[in-house]
């Protein structure tokens, strides 16, 4: 379809004539009633002008060059283009399009809210409207509140809202390079730390938040164990060298930030509390606030404490405080030298007893050997008992007796024939049956005592003082340390046979007894 040769423009319209002599096209806008040529063309057009509102803009690609107003011809009369490049043009009086512009968009402008920013990124070389020279790759934020106009220089990377960090609370920063942070200190690539200003906080474009940092809230009843990962100085003033360990309790702060140099190893120490009648020992037991591998301290109640890195309780519990009655004792053992309660010297080795009534807390340096008792004895009872010094064995009878630090109970060994002669409480038995009996258990620290029946005698024999004696019935044996029952063998049964009876105590007579006697004569 041809066009009418006459071109009628309003004034916001805008047409292209392309001389067809020169090849050349060139606009003609409004108002104007224009009157074509043979030789033109209109190849666009008439077209309304481009209107941008207030606050928007557009978008043009190949944009003419402009000078004082004027576009820029060539020697063809041909307005100059700069192909590829692209140009952003705010609100204003509507515009035509030169030929060879294309229109790309028309959007409206970015508004960048408070706590915002837009991360930026230069495309390329240039120099901004505060005459900051932007290096191709350099990155930077524009902070709201604020309407951002874009640059076809300049990329838009990211908007970034703010971190709210409450009181107590903390960030966790890492720098990508080299930068002054928001306190003024110089960070490094790499280097890691706490913002701990609390607010809404907008990270530098060379920072990474790692991570929100809550507080660890400390109690009365909890602590927290700490390890420092590198050399550094805490919160408090105190330095701290690398893999060293130590406590975080309630006297120190309520609630603690963990810093980029520590690390926790424990969240909930226990605590560890003794009554009055309670203590422990301490084992690696710290001193001057630094660990002693091997020192025992004793800690005794009413008291509360948290245990230091590396110390631990020994028996991994809390023990009682021991209470002698007063018939009860301690028998001691010194493992270091030391001075007692007493004031007297102990050097490792020593024994002694701590006798009852009383309440007693042994020393890291005392070993309790054991706790015991008196023993009861009746008039007929006793005990044989051994001095560990001398060697010597004794008899204790009819009295309640309490040994003392360098005695200690003796068993006295009996023949296994007399041990089953014992329990007939006859003194005598038939070898056969007595070689089927079964021997009961005796307590052998006790006193060996033997009834001596009606009539009968029993030989004791002392191989100490190398002497027998007879105990004639009825009468109580009691066979002192170095005392044995005689044993006898006799003959029995009918005809008589030799060791059928074994006994310890002889019938006296008058006593009848028989036997077979085989004669054989000469008829």
């Amino acid at each position: 379809m041809e066009h009418s040769p006459v071109v009628r423009l309003n004034p916001t319209q805008y047409a292209h004539i392309l001389d067809k002599n020169l090849n050349v096209t060139r606009l003609i806008s409004g108002p104007l009633t224009y009157v074509r040529h043979d030789h033109e063309t209109l190849v666009r057009g008439p077209e309304e002008m481009v209107l941008v509102k207030p606050r928007f803009y557009c978008k043009v690609k190949n944009p003419a060059l402009i000078k004082d107003g004027k576009p820029t011809l060539d020697r063809n009369q041909q307005i100059v283009l700069a192909h590829g490049e692209e140009e952003i043009r705010l609100s204003g009086p509507p515009f035509p399009l030169y030929p060879g512009e294309e229109l790309l968009e028309i959007s409206p402008l970015r508004v960048v809210p408070a706590q915002h920013a837009l991360r930026l990124e230069a495309a390329r070389d240039f120099t901004d409207e505060s005459g900051i020279k932007r290096i191709a790759g350099d990155v930077w934020q524009f902070l709201g509140p604020a309407t951002y106009v874009p640059r076809v220089e300049v990329k838009i990377l990211a908007e970034i809202a703010a971190t709210i960090v409450e009181k107590g609370s903390a960030l966790r920063l890492s720098a990508k390079q080299h930068l002054i942070d928001c306190d003024g200190v110089e960070r490094q690539a790499g280097e890691e730390w706490l913002m701990r200003h609390d607010g809404a906080y907008l990270p530098n474009v060379h920072e990474i938040i790692e991570a929100e940092i809550e507080p660890l809230v400390l109690t009365l009843t909890t602590a927290i164990h700490l390890r420092a990962l590198r050399t550094f100085t805490d919160g408090a003033g105190v330095q701290r060298l690398a893999g060293e360990e130590w406590v975080l309790t309630r006297a120190d702060c309520s609630d603690y930030l963990l810093g980029v140099d520590e690390e926790v190893l424990n969240h909930s120490l226990p605590l560890t509390v003794l009554a009055r009648n309670q203590y422990c020992v301490v084992v690696n037991a710290w001193r001057d606030g630094k660990p002693v591998s091997g020192r025992k301290e004793l800690r005794r109640g009413e008291r509360m404490f948290f245990l230091q890195p590396g110390e631990e309780l020994e028996g991994n519990r809390v023990k009682n405080v021991v209470v002698l009655v007063e018939d009860e004792a301690l028998l001691l053992r010194a493992t270091e030298p030391f001075t007692d309660l007493g004031e007297v010297d102990r050097t490792p080795g020593d024994r002694w007893c701590v006798l009852g009534p009383c309440e007693y807390v042994p020393p890291v340096e005392v070993e309790v050997v054991k706790r015991y008792k008196s023993i009861p004895l009746d008039e007929n009872e006793g005990i044989y008992i051994r001095n560990i010094k001398t060697g010597r064995v004794e008899m204790i009878v009819g009295k309640s007796y309490l040994l003392k630090a360098d005695e200690e109970l003796w068993e006295k060994e009996l023949d296994p024939t007399v041990e089953k002669l014992l329990q007939t409480s006859r003194g005598y038995a038939n070898s056969t049956k007595l070689d089927a009996m079964q021997a009961d258990t005796r307590d052998k620290t006790r006193v060996v005592t033997f009834r001596t029946p009606h009539n009968t005698a029993v030989q004791v024999y002392d191989f100490r003082l190398k002497k027998s004696r007879i105990v004639w019935g009825p009468g109580l044996v009691m066979l002192g340390p170095d005392e044995e029952f005689t044993l006898v063998a006799l003959s029995g049964d009918t005809p008589k046979k030799p060791q059928v009876l074994k006994v310890i105590c002889l019938k006296l007579g008058p006593d009848f007894m028989s036997d077979v006697v085989v004669v054989e004569t000469s008829d």
